[in-house]
C-alpha cells in the first residue's frame, strides 16, 4: 500500500453555486462532442456533475462505475474497482460514451477507467496537471498541490485570513 499523503497547504473550497455553474459550463462545453448515448459517473465524487451533464445534454442511460482510492478522505491508497459497468454499455466500447468524474489528480483512477471504456469521452469539471492529458473535456485547472474542498465535503464555519494561516 502506498505512503498516506498529507493533505497539501492549499485550498480550493467549491460552493454548490459554483460547482452547479461549472458542471453546467462542462455541459456546454460537452454539446459539441456528442450525442452521448450513454454516461458513466465515477463514483462518488462524479455523481452529481454526471446528473447535471445527464439533464443538460438529455441522456437517459446513465451507469457508475465505483473505484476505491482515496482512504479517511487524506489517503490515497491502493486502487480498487467495486463495480465495474454493465454490459449493456461495455459493449459499446466507449462510442458513445461520456464518462464523467468532478476531479483528475493524478491520473489513477481515469487510467483504470480509460481501460475499461478506451474508446468514451472523459470528461472531469476539475482536472490537475498529472492528470490532464487523460481526459478530453474540463473546465477548471487546478495546482496540484491544492486540495479541492467539495460542496458535499464541508460545512460552513469561520475561516480566518490566508495572511493568518486560513486555508
Amino acid at each position: 500500500m502506498a505512503e498516506p499523503q498529507a493533505l497539501p497547504d492549499k485550498a480550493f473550497p467549491v460552493s454548490w453555486d459554483q460547482f452547479h455553474r461549472d458542471a453546467r459550463a462542462l455541459a456546454w462545453r460537452l454539446a459539441a462532442s456528442g450525442p452521448f448515448l450513454a454516461i458513466v459517473a465515477i463514483t462518488r465524487g462524479g455523481l452529481v456533475p454526471a446528473a447535471i451533464v445527464a439533464r443538460e445534454l438529455n441522456v437517459r442511460l446513465i451507469e457508475t462505475v465505483c473505484v476505491e482510492s482515496y482512504h479517511d478522505y487524506t489517503k490515497q491508497g491502493e486502487l480498487h474497482v467495486l463495480k465495474g459497468v454493465t454490459d449493456a454499455v461495455t459493449k459499446l466500447g466507449g462510442k458513445g460514451v461520456l464518462i464523467v468524474d468532478d476531479l483528475v489528480d493524478t491520473g489513477k483512477t481515469a487510467r483504470v477507467v480509460r481501460e475499461l471504456l478506451p474508446g468514451a469521452h472523459f470528461a472531469t469539471v476539475y482536472a490537475k496537471p498529472m492528470g490532464r492529458p487523460l481526459v478530453d473535456t474540463f473546465i477548471t485547472e487546478v495546482w496540484q498541490d491544492t486540495w479541492i474542498y467539495f460542496p458535499w465535503d464541508t460545512g460552513l464555519a469561520f475561516v480566518p485570513p490566508i495572511r493568518e494561516g486560513g486555508a
